[in-house]
């Protein structure tokens, strides 16, 4: 079992960075792949980035695309989200996520474990 904490959510103008960190408890965090998934008001959970278990691999919305970079180190079992050039539609509650090797990440349905999520508020 995983168990996930994210941090670093706040206010920010647009045109500015936020990074989000997601720290796991365990000591199998480098056996799943990782996501974060973004929740405005009134809509459904969206995919925004993901990295495989070994760091190697990782994709993102076309909407973040050359904005948002995810990473992670498993020897501090923590995963990052560096977030820049942010707009006002990036305004969303952020989760971290974590899923076993081989789910499609692109569905918020196929993670197993959630964080508590983390405010993300970019004004205009």
């Amino acid at each position: 079992q995983v168990q996930l904490v994210e941090s670093g959510g706040g206010l920010v103008q647009a045109g500015g960075s936020l990074r989000l960190s997601c720290a796991a408890s365990g000591r199998t965090f480098s056996r799943y792949d990782m996501g974060w998934i973004r929740q405005a008001p009134g809509k459904e959970r969206d995919f925004v980035a993901a990295i495989s278990w070994s760091g190697g691999v990782s994709d993102y919305a076309d909407s973040v695309k050359g904005r948002f970079t995810i990473s992670r180190d498993n020897a501090k079992n923590t995963m990052y989200l560096q977030m820049n050039n942010l707009k006002p539609e990036d305004t969303a509650i952020y989760y971290c996520a974590a899923a076993p090797y081989g789910r499609y990440w692109y569905a918020p349905d196929e993670y197993d474990y959630w964080g508590q999520g983390t405010q993300v508020t970019v004004s205009s």
